[in-house]
């Protein structure tokens, strides 16, 4: 018997995140534990009279790739990833965490490379499809969570099981603000930073990309940013933790950059490309149901109270031009201390809009 909880989170994904139709083709990739609800999903999908494509990933295949693949095969282009990808209506993807530091002794050079390979792939997905990814609860990820499955399960479908529609109404202002903005200001201890966000759109996340979602983001102006920054929190990619990170930046660019834990795996995704030491998100959390950070940025980037610049590529919705095989969302919590200023005026100060969503 499925749960409830499972039932209404798939039929959030298909029906609000995805708007299925009548004849749509739905990639679904699904981890083997999530399979629960990838084949409550499918489900769904025929229901609609749509074409489900059902992709089961294995545990510790990721790990298994990279461990063995020689540079041939990390450079060997994808042609039948490249097909679906131009040919498929809309993708769910539903993660199912078993080691979330599989990764983490692997050569990260392995792992830039063929992000650099299948950079075009991803860049189609992101314009011409309908797309969302999702977090299943598993023990891996309840672990890094510092919670027992029973208590993440609660927290993960309390921050899910939501009525969408209405947080898309609650963040009209927000993105409103944004749009008409010029300048802003972030202004936190060990933090001072600039941009331009000057003829941008800022873009709503209400539902239709990530789950759980809740921010708005909008795409700084690629050579603006000036002033230095401390994170937070670790900032995690490939399985890796990288701690006390801080970054100086000039005429937008990273020019200084030191962390406390894996420098060296920093800089080395600073280096990927031309794009990967330059601000190409803004984001700023509004789902105050996320109160904790988890080590999981689908979640984490969403803390009501927190701001997040992601290094490398922009998203184009908003007017973004920055081109990079990256996209690394770095979280700065304001809730104990922190301001966030449009153009001069205060639009949130420790963690809380000085206006009404």
């Amino acid at each position: 018997m499925i749960s409830p909880k499972i039932k209404k989170l798939a039929n959030i994904l298909v029906n609000y995140s995805i708007e299925v139709r009548k004849g749509y083709v739905i990639k679904i990739n699904c981890g083997i534990k999530a399979q629960e609800l990838g084949i409550e999903v499918c489900r769904l999908i025929l229901k609609k009279g749509a074409i489900p494509r059902f992709n089961l990933v294995p545990q510790n295949y990721a790990y298994l790739y990279y461990k063995n693949a020689k540079e041939h095969q990390l450079k060997y282009f994808p042609k039948i990833a490249l097909y679906e990808a131009k040919n498929i209506d809309g993708t769910i993807s539903i993660g199912a965490e078993h080691n979330t530091r599989e990764l983490t002794n692997i050569n990260p050079k392995k792992i830039a490379i063929r992000q650099r390979v299948t950079h075009k792939i991803s860049q189609i997905i992101l314009k011409r499809n309908n797309w969302v990814i999702c977090e299943y609860p598993t023990n891996a990820l309840a672990q890094d969570a510092d919670m027992s499955l029973e208590e993440f399960k609660k927290f993960v479908y309390g921050a899910t099981n939501i009525d969408w529609k209405k947080a898309s109404q609650q963040q009209d202002k927000l993105k409103k603000i944004l749009d008409k903005g010029k300048q802003v200001r972030i202004v936190a201890k060990d933090t001072d930073i600039t941009f331009s966000i000057e003829g941008r759109g800022g873009i709503k996340c209400d539902g239709h990309r990530n789950m759980p979602d809740g921010e708005v983001f909008i795409a700084p102006v690629e050579n603006s940013t000036e002033g230095y920054i401390k994170y937070t929190y670790p900032a995690i990619k490939g399985g890796r933790e990288v701690r006390g990170v801080s970054l100086e930046f000039r005429k937008g660019k990273v020019v200084k950059a030191t962390a406390t834990k894996n420098e060296k795996f920093l800089k080395e995704m600073l280096n990927t490309d031309k794009g990967s030491r330059y601000i190409g998100e803004f984001g700023i959390g509004v789902n105050y149901g996320i109160k904790k950070f988890i080590k999981q940025i689908l979640f984490d980037e969403k803390i009501g109270g927190t701001i997040h610049l992601a290094l490398g590529m922009a998203y184009k919705e908003g007017g973004g031009r920055n081109e990079s095989a990256i996209h690394w969302d770095m979280i700065k919590d304001l809730r104990k201390g922190g301001a966030v200023y449009i153009d001069g005026k205060c639009i949130q100060k420790n963690g809380k809009f000085t206006f009404k969503l």
